[in-house]
C-alpha cells in the first residue's frame, strides 16, 4: 500500500504564493513519476503538472510560468511551488502516482485564492 499526504494548501490573496508537499509512505521505496491535479466546484479534475522520475516537467498552460514541480526523493516528496496565484487556480489539489500498476491519490488539499 502507498499512501499520499498533501499539505500546504491555504487561503491567499491574488498575486501571492503557496507551496504544496505531497509526501508518500507505506510499500514504496522511490517515487517514479508524480502528477498534482486540481478540482474546482463544478468542473471535472484536471492535470496541473507532472513530473518524470527523469525530471523532465509539463504543466498546463493555464499555470506555465507560474507554477514549478520539484521532487526531493530522499524525502519522497514532490512539491507544487505556486506563484502569481488567481482567482481561477482556487481548488482543492491531489497528487497522483502509479506504482507497480497502480494509482495512488492523496486526500486533497484546498487553495483558496481571494481577496
Amino acid at each position: 500500500q502507498v499512501q499520499l499526504v498533501e499539505s500546504g494548501g491555504g487561503l491567499v490573496q491574488p498575486g501571492g504564493s503557496l507551496r504544496l508537499s505531497c509526501t508518500a509512505s507505506g510499500t514504496i521505496f522511490t517515487i517514479g513519476a508524480m502528477a498534482w491535479f486540481r478540482q474546482a466546484p463544478g468542473n471535472q479534475r484536471e492535470l496541473v503538472a507532472t513530473l518524470t522520475s527523469g525530471g523532465s516537467t509539463d504543466y498546463a498552460d493555464s499555470v506555465k510560468g507560474r507554477f514549478t514541480i520539484s521532487r526531493d526523493n530522499a524525502k519522497k516528496t514532490v512539491y507544487l511551488q505556486m506563484n502569481s496565484l488567481k482567482l481561477e487556480d482556487t481548488a482543492v489539489y491531489y497528487c497522483q502516482t502509479n506504482y507497480r500498476f497502480v494509482d495512488y491519490w492523496g486526500q486533497g488539499t484546498q487553495v483558496t485564492v481571494s481577496s
